[in-house]
């Protein structure tokens, strides 16, 4: 059995839906379990419709107008999605009405757009001639905690999702992204999880291969929207994909957690091009040269914190990661000194409270517009002076390190710049260590930046 998983642009048009359709029919002696996204576009549109409806503006008319064009291209009829349509429509008016969006209710909003992308596409699978049915993922057993934007799947959750995998003896096309809590609220896995979904379907059903089809082969050595000569990478072990996904690389970097415990290789592919084999990700993977990719997370805070009261004070980190984990904020990259800490984060959500009590036992700067680059690749812990090289590229690139930061694992060297400078540095990388060899990047290849 393999799980594949299409995302947004892979069925963001009747066109590239019935193109799904004739990938999956070819992998059916596989025994595929199908996972989707929502349309393209269509998320981003139901998070400015909930922003909307906040400033009590409730109408629902181009998500509407997107979903049966679709429906109607393939040929399909619109009472498909009407009856979710119609509760979306209700749900908005009632945010609206009370003029307040908490978390758990945009989750609700957020979950339209898988919920009706699998009723579409099961429905365009069914006549292109496979036995298909639509399955939303809390119906399969994704029972998850109460973290509404980035729910996590509770340890129960796997045996259910494998007991009622063997009841379906149609294809299952099931949403990504979504699932519910113990309250039966819905909930979501964070942006871009339907990677996470796929995951967590394979692990519990113990899959042979994970697929994950998008727009793109795979990953590419760096960015091909900055360095031209970037080439796609046929395998990277779950270490090296594991840093880049945390650093930028295109895979959600959950997604890698439950493959790893269950030994799943994943792989990523092209509906555009299915015939590319893309990369592949397993446990081991050949080392080949020093690095395997550049990568880079932009529009990052910076956070100073110093105080000479931290001297020989053995609480003050403790304390330090007590409230930031209040505020659920996340850190990327932290470095100390004797009376100074300085971190990164990804947002400023809950920043500004959490900086308000940070003030109480530090003067605290905050920074934005930074980005963190990073070289990855199990070569590094084989070999001497890849620091050095790394400096010596940025100072010929002119540019000033702010912090840098390699792994326990010693296999990724991170170094934090101005959002502007990420251009100069990822090539100054890219030609220090690949050099002018590589042959430019195949369409649609890439490491690019977190989405």
């Amino acid at each position: 059995m393999i799980v594949m998983k299409f995302g947004g642009t892979s069925v963001g048009s009747a066109e590239r839906i019935q193109s799904v359709a004739q990938t999956v029919k070819a992998s059916l002696p596989r025994g595929p379990i199908v996972v989707v996204s929502a349309h393209s576009q269509v998320t981003d549109l139901l998070i400015g419709l909930a922003r909307k409806a906040v400033k009590g503006q409730a109408e629902i008319d181009e998500v509407r107008e997107r979903h049966l064009k679709i429906i109607a291209d393939l040929g399909l009829k619109p009472s498909l999605v009407e009856k979710l349509l119609n509760e979306l429509e209700v749900l908005l008016k009632g945010i609206s009405l009370v003029k307040e969006l908490t978390p758990r209710t945009l989750d609700y909003v957020l979950s339209f757009g898988e919920r009706m992308s699998v009723r579409t596409v099961a429905a365009a699978f069914e006549k292109a001639g496979l036995q298909a049915s639509p399955v939303d993922a809390f119906d399969l057993g994704m029972l998850t905690d109460s973290n509404f934007g980035s729910a996590v799947p509770l340890p129960e959750a796997d045996n259910i999702i494998a007991w009622n995998v063997k009841r379906f003896e149609k294809l299952p096309v099931v949403t990504g992204y979504i699932g519910k809590n113990k309250d039966g609220d819905i909930t979501t896995l964070g942006r871009n999880g339907s990677d996470y979904t796929a995951a967590i379907l394979g692990a519990a059903c113990g899959a042979e291969e994970i697929q994950i089809w998008s727009d793109v082969d795979g990953v590419c050595s760096a960015d091909p929207g900055i360095v031209k000569n970037a080439h796609s990478i046929e395998e990277m072990s779950f270490d090296e994909a594991s840093e880049l996904a945390y650093y930028g690389g295109r895979i959600h970097p959950a997604t890698l957690v439950p493959a790893v415990k269950k030994d799943i290789p994943i792989r990523l592919k092209n509906t555009y091009r299915p015939e590319n084999p893309g990369t592949l990700i397993r446990r081991r993977a050949p080392v080949r040269g020093i690095v395997k990719s550049v990568v880079y997370k932009e529009d990052l805070f910076l956070i100073n914190l110093v105080s000479t009261r931290m001297l020989l004070h053995h609480g003050f980190m403790s304390r330090i990661f007590e409230v930031f984990g209040k505020y659920g904020i996340v850190i990327d990259m932290i470095a100390t000194s004797e009376v100074s800490v300085s971190l990164t984060v990804d947002s400023d959500r809950n920043l500004e409270p959490a900086i308000r009590e940070l003030a109480d036992i530090a003067e605290v700067q905050v920074e934005g517009g930074k980005a963190i680059i990073c070289v990855v690749g199990e070569g590094i812990r084989n070999e001497l002076g890849v620091s050095g090289q790394v400096f010596t590229a940025m100072k010929d690139a002119g540019l000033q390190v702010q912090m840098i930061s390699q792994s326990a694992m010693s296999i990724n060297i991170a170094f934090l710049v101005n959002n502007d400078q990420i251009p100069a540095g990822v090539n100054a990388l890219h030609e220090t260590f690949f050099g002018k060899r590589a042959e430019p990047a195949p369409a649609g290849a890439v490491a690019g930046p977190a989405r």
